[in-house]
């Protein structure tokens, strides 16, 4: 991940924001807004929270394509390098899984808002929040199995398993992507005691 980086932005003149153009954190929790598309309801951290990890699912994919194509082209000294090889084949089929695994996930909890109007309960959205921050943890264990033996020329910088392998560790960094707290959430919420995260 070669961004660049949070920015300040600088007003050097007083402007006028409107309040209907203005959204309060609070707002995105409550579901307040001024729009009639009943998609606007949804809660705002419910999209917020995917768009730091589901691009991720998609390096993902990429990697597990470029991986089996070099499985499959001329074969090496390295039996690894070879479609036959039965350590490959698990890795592969390990991968596949935990991306099917995550999509569909996704598509249920996106399904489930839907179906609900996209105004899903708390107890709902404080387990959307959980699953969406597991998200980069089942990619990094994926991104590992590929990488581990995908051979010396995948290190090098330019390699293109090599920059997805980067990235996807990377997105562990954002808050969204680390799941203890939500964890413990989610948890004591089943447990009985109260919600404790109100970016939901």
């Amino acid at each position: 991940l070669q961004g660049t980086g949070s920015n300040d932005v600088i007003i050097d003149e007083s402007v006028f924001v409107p309040d209907y153009r203005t959204h309060k954190r609070s707002d995105g929790y409550n579901c307040i807004n001024n729009q009639t598309n009943p998609m606007y309801s949804m809660p705002w951290a419910q999209t917020f929270i995917r768009i730091v990890n589901t691009p991720h699912i998609g390096a993902l994919k990429r990697a597990l394509k470029l991986f089996i194509e070099t499985r499959t082209a001329a074969a090496s000294t390295d039996p690894t390098k070879l479609a036959a090889d039965v350590e490959t084949q698990t890795r592969v089929a390990k991968v596949k899984n935990i991306i099917h695994e995550l999509e569909s996930v996704l598509y249920s909890n996106f399904n489930e808002m839907e179906a609900n109007n996209w105004q899903p309960s708390i107890d709902q959205r404080i387990l959307y929040r959980y699953q969406g921050s597991i998200v980069i943890d089942k990619c990094i264990d994926a991104i590992d199995t590929l990488f581990d033996v995908a051979g010396g020329r995948s290190v090098f910088l330019g390699h293109p398993l090599q920059q997805i392998w980067n990235d996807i560790h990377i997105a562990r960094a954002h808050v969204a992507n680390s799941p203890a707290a939500f964890a413990r959430n989610l948890g004591s919420t089943m447990l009985g005691l109260d919600n404790t995260d109100f970016f939901i």
